[in-house]
């Protein structure tokens, strides 16, 4: 949206309208990889190099366990649309695989999604952030790459909306839908957000 309605206003800026869509790159949206990219690793630098599936599998629950009890989202786990699984994950894994990077974090975080099934007794399917953290931690890269390598394939998919935005405009009609409700909350007599 934010890179839709940028070009809307400078459409002769396409790098603009695409920094605007990359500057709501945080913690929530594709800072998760990073995120669970750090988590695997902290947490698979506290297993030794012998550690069997019981190890991983104890590590996974009272990660999970300590997320739970202090409220946090385990980064890496559940999503809002692919609650049976992520399609996403299996190519991932399979990518990984073929490439010899699917060793111990790929490990946890499998162990990670069967503890969270078993602590919250529903299914928080390892999610693409999560497949893309173990995949980055097993290549020995550090969690910032996790971050970058999202901003790489998000700014080419903001470059499609604005060639779509080009062809079809949707930014003009956000932005008058915004201010009609806008203008709708101040005759009801509500202050503008």
């Amino acid at each position: 949206l934010a890179a839709r309605l940028t070009y809307t206003g400078a459409p002769e800026s396409i790098q603009g309208a695409v920094a605007a869509g990359l500057l709501g790159a945080g913690n929530h949206f594709l800072g998760t990889m990073q995120l669970s990219a750090q988590l695997l690793q902290d947490t698979v630098a506290k297993l030794g190099a012998d550690a069997g599936d019981a190890e991983f599998d104890a590590c996974a629950t009272a990660l999970v366990r300590e997320h739970r009890s202090t409220k946090r989202i385990v980064p890496g786990i559940g999503h809002p649309i692919h609650v049976n699984g992520d399609p996403r994950v299996p190519a991932l894994r399979q990518l990984a695989a073929e490439c010899g990077f699917a060793g111990r974090h790929w490990r946890l975080a499998s162990a990670i999604e069967r503890a969270a099934q078993a602590e919250y007794g529903k299914l928080l399917p390892l999610n693409a952030a999560g497949a893309v953290g173990a995949s980055v931690s097993d290549m020995g890269l550090e969690p910032l790459w996790a971050r970058g390598f999202a901003l790489i394939g998000r700014s080419a998919g903001l470059v499609a909306h604005l060639i779509d935005e080009k062809r079809s405009p949707l930014g003009q009609k956000l932005w008058d839908l915004v201010l009609a409700q806008d203008d709708s909350a101040e005759l009801a007599g509500h202050d503008n957000p």
